[in-house]
């Protein structure tokens, strides 16, 4: 049994990393950051200065940003100056209305906004955003986490305050933290031992993501996914049984969240896709396998939690799709409802990290559904395996005997090895013709 300080310093995280959120947390975190600079600077700005990472820009080119109709940044960051709440975090745009949109075009229209790439950072998230009117200036900083607000002051940054922000060789995945540091083992034995009354909670990410899959339905979103894999042909040829519905209600809630829904959903990790993916399957195999209440709840916290110890060595942002993150814990959830033990859910990942290795990321944008589809696919194929006693050996690829080796592995490769792929992708991405 976990003794109860562990337990609430696990919980803690969990609460920390878990969080509800509307719209693509990274236009967000930028919206957040300029509502903060706004406050700061006490007045609406007449002009907006975006500093941004490659991160932040790869994944807020190609978004829906929520009841705008709109994708991309200026929106974000015109919403952000005139209508943001910082208190409201990751909801900061909840206040929207027809005619504060109309206000936030005419902000853009007049030319009031300047993104661009902040250079001689090695930080993947990072956001600076300075608000000016007058004489007057304020500069707010989020790096490393997409509520974590680093620097809030009049003025703009010097050269001392950015040594102090961003220490030479500090990365998110890598920095000093409070946060417990987890292994599979101690993710496995809180979740499934955990006092049901203290992990109850995690049934909100059921709550909140199973009603963007269902509200998705009602209108066509991105590129309309979960409702293409619900309709008669593709019931045809892919079934009309568990498989087909763990994907199509995990596709449809990224349909509405990519394509700019108002729709809230509970993120994973900083990723509203990565809190879909790790809830969606899980919920979808529980209520169709008849599992217990009990068993969901702890499905979903083995999940969830499977996902956040993952990025604990990846980091917020990387080269490396989310959904190879999340659909591992998604893979490991279903594989206790399937009755699998530690050693089962050891191979499900294996089996995970043999397959899905090296899925990259090009951003946040509407065809992220069919990622995550792809995840979900291979997190049952590999729960499967997993129950039958097949495993990927250490024989195999970058796959280890020790499962957190085999976890470490494949975050070095996200975290490190695949660096300029990120670059090579951003700048195909910026050099499209009309970007």
């Amino acid at each position: 049994m976990i003794d109860k300080s562990t337990r609430e310093r696990i919980i803690a995280l969990i609460h920390k990393e878990v969080v509800p959120a509307i719209g693509c947390t990274e236009p967000m975190a930028v919206a957040l950051c300029t509502a903060k600079a706004t406050e700061q600077l006490g007045c609406k700005p007449e002009r907006i200065e975006a500093l941004l990472s490659a991160n932040i820009l790869k994944n807020a080119m190609g978004v829906g940003i929520p009841g705008t109709g709109m994708t991309g940044l200026p929106i974000a960051i015109a919403l952000g100056a005139l209508i943001g709440k910082s208190s409201y975090q990751l909801e900061v745009m909840r206040d929207l209305t027809p005619s504060s949109l109309e206000a936030g075009k005419r902000f853009i229209e007049d030319g009031r906004i300047d993104i661009q790439l902040k250079k001689g950072i090695s930080e993947k998230l990072y956001v600076e955003i300075i608000a000016s009117a007058g004489d007057k200036t304020a500069t707010a900083v989020i790096a490393k986490g997409h509520t974590n607000f680093v620097h809030v002051a009049d003025g703009r940054l010097g050269e001392d305050d950015m040594q102090r922000l961003l220490p030479a060789g500090a990365s998110s995945a890598q920095a000093a933290s409070d946060d417990i540091a987890l292994d599979l083992k101690l993710v496995y034995d809180f979740a499934t031992s955990a006092p049901l009354d203290e992990i109850r909670f995690i049934l909100e990410t059921r709550d909140y993501n199973m009603k963007a899959a269902r509200e998705a339905i009602k209108g066509n979103y991105g590129h309309n996914l979960g409702k293409t894999i619900d309709r008669p042909l593709s019931k045809g040829i892919l079934g009309n049984g568990i498989y087909s519905h763990m994907i199509s209600r995990t596709a449809a809630a990224c349909d509405a969240r990519m394509g700019g829904a108002m729709i809230p959903v509970m993120s994973n990790s900083g990723s509203g896709n990565q809190g879909i993916c790790a809830t969606n399957p899980v919920c979808v195999f529980a209520e169709e396998n008849e599992n217990t209440e009990e068993e969901l709840i702890r499905a979903l916290t083995l999940s969830h939690l499977t996902a956040i110890y993952i990025k604990q060595s990846l980091g917020k942002l990387s080269a490396l799709c989310g959904c190879v993150v999340a659909s591992t814990g998604s893979s490991v959830g279903v594989t206790y409802l399937m009755g699998g033990d530690y050693s089962h859910c050891c191979a499900a990942v294996k089996n995970m990290v043999a397959n899905l290795t090296g899925m990259i990321c090009d951003g946040a944008k509407p065809s992220c559904s069919l990622k995550l589809t792809s995840g979900v696919s291979t997190a049952i194929l590999s729960a499967l395996l997993a129950m039958e006693g097949k495993c990927v050996t250490s024989q195999e690829g970058i796959v280890d005997d020790d499962i957190d080796r085999s976890i470490h592995n494949l975050t070095a490769i996200g975290a490190d090895a695949m660096c300029i792929t990120d670059e090579l992708v951003l700048r195909i991405m910026t050099s499209k013709k009309g970007c």
